[in-house]
């Protein structure tokens, strides 16, 4: 089984925190502004991808090869989350590069 969403989705995490820690350095991860964004996007990503995703009556489907199919509140897969993680983080840090190279010119 390929799990290719899984593989994606675990491999942009990975880049994005690598991104931070040996390349823009731009302190976000030490903040508890960021953590606190991160909670209120989980919990809006729980809502609407709850709905999106419901087993009962899925707008979104998946294909069963493409994911690992652990599927948490609301029949949300796993993945899901490590996308929302990896999207969120990555423009929060180019925004904060950005920001700061603004700041320096």
């Amino acid at each position: 089984m390929v799990e290719e969403y899984l593989l994606a989705a675990s491999a942009a995490s990975v880049v994005v925190v690598l991104l931070e820690l040996c390349v823009l350095r731009t302190g976000l991860f030490r903040r508890p502004a960021y953590w606190i964004t991160m909670v209120i996007v989980l919990g809006f990503q729980v809502l609407v991808d709850g709905w999106l995703t419901k087993l009962d009556a899925p707008v979104v489907l998946y294909a069963d090869w493409a994911i690992s199919g652990v599927r948490a509140p609301w029949d949300i897969p796993v993945e899901d989350f490590l996308y929302g993680f990896a999207m969120i983080t990555a423009v929060l840090l180019l925004w904060e590069r950005g920001r700061t190279a603004r700041e320096q010119a």
